[in-house]
C-alpha cells in the first residue's frame, strides 16, 4: 500500500489539491477493505463507499457491515467507529474516534473496532 500523509490538507480546488484528494480516498478505501478482511467480514456482508463531496470538503471513505459502521475523513479527519443494525441503520451506536494514522496499523485497528463491536 501506497505511503499516504493523512493529515494533508486536501481539496479540490486545484488539481494537485484534486489528485490529493483522490489519492487520499483510494487509500482510505484499500485499508478499510483490509480492515473488513481482519475482521472477517466477507465480500458482499459490507459496503465499502466513498463520497468525494464538493472541492472544500474532504470528504468521506466509509466501511459499513451489519454491525460495525467506520468512516474514515470528514471534518475532524479522524476514524469514527461505531455500531450498527444492520446496512441501513447510518446513526447507529455511539461515536467512537481513532486516530487517522491507525490507518497505516491495520491490525491495531482491528482490535480496536472488535473492542468497540463488543
Amino acid at each position: 500500500m501506497a505511503k499516504i500523509d493523512w493529515h494533508r490538507d486536501v481539496d479540490g480546488y486545484s488539481d494537485e489539491g484534486e489528485r490529493a484528494k483522490r489519492a487520499f480516498h483510494r487509500e482510505a478505501k484499500a485499508r478499510l477493505k483490509k480492515l473488513a478482511a481482519d475482521l472477517g467480514l466477507t465480500p458482499g456482508t459490507f459496503d465499502l463507499r466513498t463520497n468525494l463531496a464538493g472541492p472544500a470538503s474532504r470528504g468521506e471513505t466509509t466501511l459499513h457491515g451489519e454491525r460495525i459502521y467506520v468512516q474514515v475523513g470528514g471534518l475532524m479527519n479522524q476514524i469514527m467507529i461505531r455500531t450498527c443494525n444492520g446496512r441501513k441503520d447510518y446513526t447507529g451506536g455511539h461515536n467512537n474516534f481513532a486516530n487517522i494514522g491507525q490507518l497505516d496499523h491495520p491490525s491495531v485497528l482491528a482490535f480496536l473496532v472488535k473492542g468497540i463491536m463488543g
